[in-house]
């Protein structure tokens, strides 16, 4: 049986991101009553880093030393670079909750444990995050192309259907060089949710809910085996049917 889909629509962003935290302390605090340790992968942009704000202010059930975190992806850059999705986490929240450090997956930055060699950072990520790998959670955003994590349209880590974890060297997207988990992984969560605001991405999020191909429209490829939410405001939601 397919899983549900949920289209939820809101007036504002602002309004996007609170009902997300909100669902997000009840889904982690339901994954840890049943099975101890909540395992979630997070995502960067304006509403996912918008979201650990929300949760950092207050993040009501949940026992953070009892979250497992990875990354649906992440840049290839220095450490601190501004533009790591896990620098960016940390600010808006993991400095902020007491989160288990042995538990906070991040990806390898070019400058970290393998130098610049993008190939055996990616592999430590994929021994960490592998075939058995089930997130209770996987967050997403999504560009006006459709992409998620750094699954772009007609790319070979879009067309990956075994692998967990694999290298991007040519992100059409700034910066080049990215790190990402894939279809597989994302599709074998529980629930995946979609974060996604604005007018750029309503003729995407039309053609997932038409049933595009995710080689013309990634964000049709991802779902979860228990349920799928997109979290929309009106602008982004203007052209669904």
């Amino acid at each position: 049986m397919t899983a549900p889909v949920e289209h939820l629509i809101f007036e504002s962003s602002a309004d996007l991101v609170a009902t997300a935290a909100a669902r997000f302390i009840a889904a982690v605090t339901a994954a840890q009553d049943a099975r101890g340790v909540a395992a979630v992968a997070l995502t960067g942009g304006s509403n996912g880093i918008a979201l650990l704000r929300a949760l950092a202010a207050d993040s009501g059930t949940i026992d953070w030393s009892r979250v497992e975190l990875y990354w649906g992806d992440d840049r290839f850059v220095p450490a601190d670079d501004p533009e790591r999705n896990c620098l960016q986490a940390r600010e808006a929240l993991l400095d902020h909750v007491p989160v288990d450090p042995a538990r906070v997956h991040v990806m390898a930055a070019s400058d970290g444990d393998f130098g610049d060699d993008i190939d055996a950072a990616t592999a430590d990520y994929a021994r960490l995050v592998g075939p058995d790998t089930v997130f209770d959670l996987h967050l997403l955003g999504m560009g006006g192309e459709g992409h998620i994590n750094s699954l772009f349209p007609h790319t070979d880590a879009t067309a990956e259907d075994d692998r967990t974890v694999v290298a991007v060297t040519d992100s059409p997207k700034p910066p080049p060089r990215r790190i990402t988990l894939t279809f597989p992984v994302v599709n074998a969560s529980r629930e995946v949710w979609f974060l996604v605001s604005g007018a750029e991405k309503a003729e995407a999020v039309a053609a997932a809910a038409q049933g595009a191909s995710r080689h013309d429209w990634p964000c049709a490829g991802a779902h979860g085996t228990e349920n799928t939410v997109w979290f929309l405001d009106q602008a982004a939601a203007s052209q669904l049917s």
